[in-house]
């Protein structure tokens, strides 16, 4: 898709997501993987988008793509 590497030490895997904090409000946003770096998020895989959480007091916001579903299948 992007060739862009999850920003987990030691992990090679193509990342799929972008998290982003939002350190005033407590939150962190996990959606698709964003268009271009920038250098306050972190590129994430699969499996490292899944196992995210977040400190006591905060909440994360996690956005997903929906796909169209064929209605002729």
């Amino acid at each position: 898709m992007f060739d862009r590497p999850c920003s987990k030490v030691g992990c090679s895997r193509d990342a799929v997501s972008t998290l982003t904090y939002d350190y005033a409000d407590s939150m962190a946003v996990l959606g698709p993987l964003g268009l271009a770096r920038e250098p306050h998020t972190y590129d994430l895989c699969s499996i490292h988008a899944e196992r995210t959480s977040v400190p006591q007091g905060w909440q994360i916001i996690r956005h997903q793509i929906l796909r169209d579903v064929d209605s002729t299948a």
